[in-house]
C-alpha cells in the first residue's frame, strides 16, 4: 500500500462508484465492504487513519455488559455476532481473554455470575469461553492485586481483545487489496452537486497542497464526532445531531495487576463499569464518560477525570496507583447520537445512526468499534439505493482481513503484521541497524520504521510511533527518547531533509506532553 501510486490513480480515473470521507473504523468498514462488493471504491482521511477516536479504545472486542444491564438487548446481540466474525477474520490482531469481575457481597456474586452467564448464552454458537462463579480465593490466585478485605468471590468471563490502530491500518489494506483506494492526509474541502445532488467531492492532499475534484455516484460521510462539519457542508442549516463525549485511559506498568485476566469492576461513581486490561506487557485503566462542547483532533484529559479513575480503581487494587506511577494517557471521544432532553452521555445509547439528506449524502455515526462491520454494510446499502446501483451481496461476514493467518505465534513481537511478519523479518536483514531495538523496554526494531514508511503509508513520526507501532500509547516518556531516531530513519527512506526531520522532533514532543500526566 504505496501512497504515490494510490495517488496517481485520483488522475487517471475520473469517476467512483462511492467515495467514503472518514478513515476510523467505520469509513474504512465501508470501504472494505464496497470494494469487496466490486464497486469502485475511494476513501480519504484529512488526517492518518484511526487518527482519532479509532486509536483511543479500551481494546476490547465485545457484546457490552454494560447494555445488557440498561437492556438494550438488540446491541448486545449484534455486538456480539459481530465478535465472533471479528475474532474469526481477524487473528493476527485479535485474542480471546479472560476477564475476572470481583463481589463484595454474596448476593452480587450471583446476580453478576447470573448475568454473565445470560451474556455468554446471547452469543449462542459464537461463544468464547464459559462463564464460572468463582471464590474469593480462586480470584486471588488469577489477579494477586485485588484488595483481600471483604471479598466475597467474583465471576469469571470471557470477551475479545485487540489493536484499534492496527486493525484500521490492515482494513485500509483489505480495501486496497480489494481494488479499493485509501488515501490519508486527503482532506475533503467540499462537496460536489449537481441538481441539488451530491455526486462528488473537492478534495486537497495536505501534504502537497495539489488539489480534486472528484465525481462519484455516491458519498458516505462517516467521520465520526466531526459529522456535523461534514452535515454542515452539505446544508449550513443542518442541526447539530452529533452529542460527543470524552473518555480517557490510564497506562501503568503490568506489575501493579499481574496475572493474564483482565478486570471488570462493574459499579463506580458515574454508573459505568471500568477496565484493567492487560496490553502489550501493560495494564490499560478506563474509561470515563464525560460530556464536552469542545471538539478537538487531539483531546485532553480532564483533572476530573484522572481523578475519577485513580478513585475508583484503587477500591479494588491493593497496589496503590498514583500519578507517577502512569506512563502514558490517551483521551478519546466519542460521536453519540443526540437524546431530545437527555444531557447524561453516560446513558445514551451507543446504537448507530443511518441519515440520508435531501443530497442524497449518506452519513452513518455512533455506534462501536465491534460492530464497525455491521455498520459499514448499512451504510453502503444506503449508497448504493442512493446512487441508484446494482445491489451486489456484502462479504465481508466471511472476508479476512490483510494479514490473515492460520496459526498466530502471541510469543513473536511482530505476530499481530499477521501474514505479512516475515516480510518484515526479512527487510531486517537487510541492514544491521534496522534489527536494533528503537528502545530497550520495547520489542520494536528499526526495520518496522522502514516498514511503516515503505508499505503502510506512515508520513510523519506520530504515525509511526502512535499507530503504526503502539509506543505512544504505552510509553510516552519512551516514544519520545526514541522519535529522533525515528525521525532520522524515516528522512533516509523518504528523502527528507534535517528541516524536516526538525519540524516533525517538535511537533511529536509537543503532541506527546498530551500523553504525559
Amino acid at each position: 500500500m504505496q501512497r504515490g501510486e494510490l495517488i496517481n490513480r485520483l488522475d487517471t480515473e475520473t469517476e467512483w462508484d462511492i467515495i467514503i470521507i472518514g478513515g476510523g473504523a467505520t469509513g474504512l468498514g465501508a470501504a472494505v465492504d464496497a470494494s469487496s462488493r466490486g464497486y469502485k471504491t475511494l476513501l480519504l482521511e484529512r488526517f492518518d487513519f484511526a487518527k482519532g477516536t479509532s486509536s483511543r479504545a479500551t481494546k476490547l472486542v465485545h457484546g457490552g455488559v454494560r447494555y445488557l444491564a440498561q437492556g438494550n438487548i438488540k446491541l448486545v446481540m449484534e455486538a456480539l455476532h459481530e465478535r465472533g466474525l471479528l475474532l474469526k477474520n481477524a487473528p493476527h490482531l485479535t485474542r480471546t481473554r479472560p476477564f475476572i469481575l470481583p463481589v463484595y457481597s454474596w448476593w452480587k456474586k450471583w446476580y453478576y455470575g447470573i448475568g454473565l452467564k445470560i451474556y455468554d448464552l446471547m452469543s449462542g454458537k459464537l461463544s468464547i469461553g464459559k462463564t464460572r462463579i468463582i471464590s474469593a480465593k480462586t480470584i486471588l490466585q488469577y489477579a494477586p492485586a485485588i484488595g483481600q478485605t471483604g471479598l466475597r468471590g467474583g465471576v469469571v468471563y470471557f470477551d475479545g481483545q485487540f489493536d484499534d490502530a492496527r486493525l484500521a491500518l490492515n482494513l485500509a489494506q483489505t480495501a486496497v487489496d480489494n481494488g479499493g483506494v485509501a488515501l490519508n492526509y486527503m482532506r475533503v474541502t467540499g462537496l460536489r452537486k449537481e441538481g441539488g445532488k451530491c455526486n462528488g467531492v473537492y478534495a486537497e492532499d495536505t501534504l502537497t497542497g495539489k488539489t480534486f475534484e472528484i465525481k462519484s455516484r455516491s458519498v458516505i460521510n462517516a467521520t465520526g464526532v466531526f459529522t456535523d462539519d461534514v452535515l454542515q457542508m452539505d446544508d449550513q442549516l443542518q442541526h447539530h445531531i452529533v452529542s460527543p463525549s470524552q473518555g480517557i485511559h490510564l497506562v501503568v506498568d503490568r506489575k501493579f495487576f499481574p496475572g493474564s485476566h483482565a478486570m471488570m469492576i462493574p459499579e463506580t461513581d458515574d454508573g459505568r463499569v471500568l477496565f484493567a486490561v492487560p496490553w502489550y506487557d501493560k495494564i490499560i485503566i478506563g474509561t470515563t464518560d464525560t460530556p464536552v462542547s469542545e471538539i478537538s483532533f487531539e483531546p485532553r484529559p480532564l483533572e476530573e477525570e484522572i481523578e475519577f479513575i485513580f478513585r475508583n480503581i484503587n477500591r479494588y487494587l491493593n497496589s496503590g496507583i498514583t500519578r507517577q506511577d502512569v506512563q502514558a494517557v490517551f483521551t478519546g471521544l466519542r460521536p453519540l447520537v443526540k437524546v431530545p432532553g437527555q444531557k447524561n452521555t453516560a446513558v445514551m445509547p451507543r446504537d448507530h445512526t443511518v441519515m440520508v439528506s435531501k443530497s442524497n449524502l449518506v452519513t452513518i455515526t455512533g455506534g462501536k468499534w465491534t460492530t464497525y462491520r455491521k455498520m459499514a454494510k448499512v451504510a453502503v446499502d444506503n449508497a448504493l439505493f442512493v446512487g441508484k446501483m446494482e445491489r451486489k451481496t456484502c462479504v465481508t461476514g466471511s472476508l479476512p482481513v490483510h494479514g490473515w493467518c492460520d496459526e498466530v505465534n502471541s510469543d513473536d513481537p511482530l505476530h499481530y503484521y499477521g501474514a505479512d511478519a516475515e516480510a518484515v523479518k526479512r527487510l531486517a536483514e537487510e541492514n544491521p541497524v534496522w534489527k536494533e531495538k528503537l528502545h530497550e523496554c520495547f520489542p520494536y526494531i528499526g526495520a518496522q520504521v522502514i516498514w511503516a514508511v515503505r508499505y503502510e503509508m506512515a508520513m510523519t513520526i506520530e504515525d509511526v510511533l502512535a499507530r503504526r507501532i503502539r509506543m505512544l500509547f504505552l510509553d510516552a516518556h519512551a516514544a519520545v527518547q526514541c522519535a529522533p531516531r525515528v525521525a532520522l530513519m524515516m528522512a533516509e527512506e523518504m528523502g527528507k531533509d534535517e528541516i524536516w526531520q526538525q519540524e516533525q522532533l517538535r511537533n511529536f514532543t509537543a503532541l506527546a506532553e498530551g500523553y504525559l500526566l
